[in-house]
């Protein structure tokens, strides 16, 4: 539980205690301002309107009733009821304290555990990884990391495209480059865009490569031995250079987190049958389809979704409701969390609808899709080469890469040519996402390559920076952080606003793992390292005329920002350089 929840239980607790109904919360907030106090309960006004008293006499009875638990210092009313909340010192140095002894900075793990399967990333292995891919991929994988940080079960579940009409056309161009004389490693996606486009403009243009390329479909479908072996070298291709872009990215998917949709093939049949028992199939013009009540068309009338076509194909929705079911009957999940982009809304929105009312997914299970905006250019557009065409992820990474490279080697720094390497990686990297995941995940966001690798704003390089600024001061005073004692102590205005945002860490983790709000950890980051710039410049560290005692709490201080700056990072799936 973190400090918001345990000052809101708090409150509830004085609520009920005057009569309050069980009903009304405390509606608890983090104030904007410090005269307004540290936290702010805002639930009495809505209380008292509803019991038909004033609401300042009631906000009165609850800071009468309330038992700060040792965390309150005081508590005030203000304007018509509102209930600003100071913490005490103490409490927050104790705070910091457990933090500066804890490998967990003091964020316990989750004392019951969920199962939590995160469905993220999935490319389609027809063709290379663009940057259509990277928000998916990056913001899954920063909540899979806060959810195991919080001590979940997660279930990562890489649900690549690798099945339908693209492969029937593939394996046909692939077998006219063979019959040309080319051998399958020469021809076979040593540049898979270029292997993609030259198939599909023969599947366009020749109706008998069309025909051929469907045919190969169905026998692909059917288990046919040949069809599938050249399927499985496009599939071991196209997943080892997704698996490259993961490494390069450092995100934490892995082979074994791939559940293709081929992977649900044979579960399809059973998916239809299972709809069919409960009386939920209809047909419309030869097909088969399930009639949403609860979801209407622009005319008023029941929205059908097709799950199976005429000739007995299958389709994407099919899929997705064998997925559910697999995901909620046999993985067992408490939650069901897909990050893919809001232009399917509302075919998630029908996947969910169904589901339940299947009982693929039981009501116990939650369904969330958590969908996201696109990277535009900087002409406000979708993000395209020059040229218009799609920008290869890879080449994106690489050249992050080298424009960090460019930017350090402007920067006086102290490393060797091996050392610049690294960190023009890490720097390259995180700063690419750093500027999405900073971003609200529904919003569209622009690609700017001079903002992102700032090194002043809320940006990767400037968090980066402030880690090993930080860490920077312990090697100047020749300290290991370990071997640091004595109480900390939260005398001056910027220590204890340092040390109530350390005590906050936990909350901006909950908006990661409960709402897949990545942006707000990074507001949280960047909030904290100005937080310490300021504690810097007014709280001298090192100084010959500071006291023995004060030293050593604002080093064990400044000891718990720089691991939550590199925790927070690491959550991210940012590396922090030692030195930069």
């Amino acid at each position: 539980m973190n400090l918001r929840d345990h000052l809101n239980t708090a409150v509830e607790a004085a609520m009920r205690a005057v009569g309050i109904p069980a009903d009304c919360q405390a509606l608890l907030t983090q104030s904007t301002r410090p005269e307004f106090g540290d936290y702010q309960a805002n639930g009495a006004m809505a209380a008292a309107k509803r019991m038909g008293t004033n609401p300042r006499e009631l906000a009165g009875r609850i800071v009468a009733a309330c038992d700060g638990a040792g965390m309150v210092e005081r508590l005030e009313i203000a304007g018509p009821g509102f209930i600003n909340i100071h913490l005490s010192p103490a409490f927050l140095a104790a705070r910091v304290e457990t933090a500066a002894t804890d490998t967990r900075l003091g964020i316990p793990a989750s004392e019951q555990p969920q199962t939590v399967v995160v469905d993220y990333s999935a490319p389609n292995l027809a063709k290379e990884m663009h940057v259509g891919h990277l928000r998916s991929t990056i913001i899954g994988d920063a909540v899979v990391r806060a959810l195991e940080f919080r001590g979940e079960r997660v279930i990562r579940q890489n649900h690549v495209g690798d099945w339908g009409t693209q492969f029937g056309m593939l394996i046909a161009h692939l077998e006219d480059v063979m019959a040309a004389g080319q051998s399958i490693d020469d021809a076979a996606l040593a540049d898979l865009e270029g292997f993609y486009r030259d198939a599909k403009q023969c599947f366009d243009a020749d109706a008998a490569f069309a025909s051929r390329a469907r045919d190969y479909v169905v026998r692909l479908q059917s288990g046919d031995a040949h069809c599938r072996r050249l399927w499985q070298r496009f599939i071991d291709i196209s997943v080892a250079h997704s698996e490259e872009i993961y490494r390069k990215l450092n995100v934490t998917l892995r082979h074994s987190d791939i559940k293709a949709e081929s992977a649900y093939n044979d579960e399809l049949p059973v998916v239809i049958a299972e709809l069919d028992q409960r009386g939920l199939l209809a047909e419309s013009e030869g097909a088969r389809v399930v009639f949403l009540e609860e979801m209407r068309d622009r005319d008023g009338n029941a929205m059908a979704v097709i799950v199976q076509k005429g000739d007995g194909g299958f389709l994407y929705a099919t899929t997705d409701l064998a997925a559910a079911r697999f995901r909620a009957q046999v993985l067992h999940a408490d939650r069901i969390l897909y990050f893919i982009d809001d232009r399917q809304k509302l075919h998630m929105q029908q996947v969910f609808a169904i589901s339940r009312r299947a009982g693929f997914v039981g009501e116990h299970t939650s369904l969330e899709h958590h969908p996201f905006g696109k990277m535009l250019g900087e002409d406000g557009r979708p993000f395209k080469t020059r040229s218009g065409g799609t920008v290869k992820l890879a080449e994106l990474l690489d050249e992050a890469v080298e424009r960090a490279a460019r930017l350090l080697a402007e920067r006086e720094a102290d490393l060797s040519a091996q050392e610049r390497a690294v960190v023009a990686r890490q720097v390259g990297i995180g700063s690419v996402k750093y500027a999405d995941l900073s971003k609200n995940r529904t919003s569209d966001y622009v690609f700017s390559w001079e903002h992102m690798l700032s090194f002043e704003g809320n940006t990767a390089p400037y968090l980066q920076y402030a880690c090993t600024r930080v860490r920077s001061i312990f090697r100047k005073a020749c300290i290991d952080p370990a071997a640091l004692a004595g109480p900390i102590g939260i005398d001056a205005p910027e220590e204890r606003a340092l040390a109530l945002r350390l005590a906050q860490f936990s909350e901006a983790l909950s908006s990661v793992t409960h709402d897949a709000a990545p942006h707000l950890l990074c507001a949280y980051l960047y909030d904290l390292a100005g937080l310490f710039m300021r504690f810097y410049e007014n709280c001298p560290i090192l100084r010959d005329d500071v006291p023995a005692a004060v030293r050593a709490s604002r080093l064990r201080l400044a000891d718990v920002v720089a691991r939550t700056l590199a925790t927070g990072l690491e959550l991210l799936g940012i590396e922090t350089p030692e030195r930069m």
